[in-house]
């Protein structure tokens, strides 16, 4: 079993800046609700791989790094072109 973590000033932000936390993203996880898992697209960031999710009818991104049994969760993005091609693939 993977454990999640993430920063909790990081998680208090994403809910008040976009309405979604880290903890939303793990019941999705856990749940095998995740559309994809891909690279990383930003060179800036090669060891990270991205976590594909919906929720609310919305795409979100989130990056992650697996080390040791744990994934530690980056951050939550929303994406309106990926919310266009999941939802046209659904």
């Amino acid at each position: 079993m993977m454990f999640y973590e993430w920063d909790k000033g990081k998680n208090d932000k994403l809910k008040k800046e976009r309405g979604i936390g880290f903890e939303e993203i793990v019941i999705k996880i856990i749940n095998g609700e995740v559309l994809d898992i891909i690279s990383n697209p930003s060179q800036n960031h090669p060891n990270q791989k991205v976590y594909v999710v919906e929720i609310n009818n919305y795409i979100y991104y989130v990056p992650h790094v697996v080390d040791n049994g744990k994934v530690f969760l980056k951050t939550i993005i929303p994406s309106r072109k990926a919310t266009r091609k999941y939802k046209k693939a659904l």
